[in-house]
């Protein structure tokens, strides 16, 4: 213990040695009576200092690990190909793929016609499984709501897109204890057969099927059976039932037979270049399959936008089938195909004529409440993981931010002077017969 004391230089031996100074009250002047004035101050007020930022999270430091072990080029080039590797093997699954890359639509497996000897066409006796924020099933919804229909002859139910619940697909239905408060009758239920998913319908309904569980899809409930799931055939299916009984509304033809060659000319193109094409986008997992599918969106807008400049509607002077196959993927354009499709370039609101076009179909009677903009983007940026792996969902855009509600010039441009005509198409009994013709 000596020897450590002799080690110590005096000065810091003095400071141990001393004993602690004894704590002192520090001085301060007595109160004053009088009351203190506040002082002005003619400087100005000098803004808080900000907070410290919170403490970074620095990962897993490979770089720095790594040094001088492995070089950074080879630690890079490593995780990319693992991280692209993974990735394609998730979109593969996703969305089938063609050798080069590109996204292949699957075929539909159930093609039964309504109106057919085996599906007649009877008021209540079908159910229609649409999904909550698909553009093919916002089609049918569109429909229905466009000719008046009413749940009484044809009902139908939202799913909702949780690949986590459902299985063979993406579509689950809330039951008890589930999703959406956890009620039965929650807005995602199947009210039909009280199914978990939408594969237990197809289960229930066409035993043996091991195919994707796609929606839409319509049911005969009476006879348990699947009728059909392609959008394009069910479409058509919903303008073959007459106006509900006592109601006002007009007998709208989405198919009247003076316009079919020039309805099914427009949707040859409509749906490789745009409908289908904004997923050709997507969902390509190759240079050169996105390069060829972006130009084919807007060389399909720029066609559009052309024959919208001329006239009302894509097929003449009233609504058809037509528009409303491509109405789903437009409204979509700039709250979603344009940056998470990376269909980037011109967005819905830079072609004044289709955007016209855009408010005049939604501000129709019916049409908005099939539309639910922010579910929509909810749907895409969350369930879509491999095309958003952070499920970061953008705030926006709004239905304010997309203007789908300002004033359109459609009417007062394409409506003679002292005019005011329908935009629908009607059509007599005699026309409901061979409605489904033509693809």
């Amino acid at each position: 213990m000596r020897s450590f004391f002799r080690l110590l230089p005096s000065s810091l031996l003095l400071l141990l040695l001393l004993p602690s100074p004894r704590p002192t009250t520090p001085f301060t002047l007595p109160s004053s009576p009088f009351p203190r004035r506040r002082l002005l101050s003619l400087s100005p007020a000098i803004p808080p200092s900000p907070p410290p930022p919170p403490p970074s999270y620095k990962g897993l430091r490979l770089l720095e690990w790594t040094n001088g072990l492995i070089s950074q080029k080879a630690l890079v080039k490593t995780a990319r190909t693992s991280w692209n590797m993974l990735w394609k093997i998730l979109m593969t699954e996703l969305a089938p793929q063609g050798k080069d890359g590109e996204y292949v639509r699957p075929t539909y497996s159930f093609t039964d016609s309504l109106g057919s000897p085996a599906f007649p066409l009877e008021e209540g006796r079908y159910h229609l499984y649409v999904g909550n924020a698909c553009p093919w099933c916002h089609r049918l919804t569109l429909a229905h709501a466009l000719r008046g229909l009413s749940q009484s002859q044809l009902s139908y139910s939202y799913a909702i897109d949780d690949p986590e619940r459902a299985s063979r697909g993406g579509w689950a239905f809330d039951t008890m204890g589930e999703g959406g408060g956890g009620e039965a009758g929650a807005p995602f239920a199947d009210p039909v057969f009280g199914c978990r998913d939408l594969r237990e319908v197809y289960d229930l309904c066409a035993p043996g099927y091991t195919g994707r569980c796609t929606a839409p899809v319509l049911v005969d409930v009476k006879r348990r059976r699947i009728v059909n799931n392609e959008s394009s055939d069910l479409l058509r299916f919903l303008n073959l039932f007459p106006p509900p009984p006592g109601q006002t509304h007009p007998d709208v033809d989405l198919f009247p037979p003076s316009l079919r060659p020039r309805i099914l000319e427009i949707n040859a193109w409509v749906y490789p270049l745009i409908n289908n094409g904004v997923y050709r986008c997507g969902f390509a997992t190759s240079q050169a399959a996105y390069d060829r599918s972006v130009r084919d969106v807007f060389r399909g807008l720029e066609s559009v936008e052309a024959i919208l400049t001329d006239q009302r509607f894509l097929a003449g002077d009233v609504l058809t089938e037509a528009d409303v196959r491509l109405f789903p993927t437009v409204i979509r354009f700039d709250a979603v195909y344009a940056s998470l499709f990376k269909c980037a370039g011109k967005r819905i609101a830079d072609y004044p004529n289709l955007t016209q076009w855009m408010r005049e179909v939604y501000q129709i009677p019916g049409v908005r409440t099939t539309v639910d903009i922010p579910a929509l983007i909810r749907s895409y940026f969350v369930q879509l993981f491999p095309l958003n792996p952070s499920g970061i969902c953008p705030q926006g855009p709004t239905e304010e931010d997309l203007k789908v509600l300002e004033r359109h010039d459609r009417e007062e441009r394409f409506v003679k002077a002292g005019g005011g005509g329908s935009i629908f198409a009607t059509k007599g009994e005699e026309d409901r017969e061979g409605g489904t013709e033509g693809t």
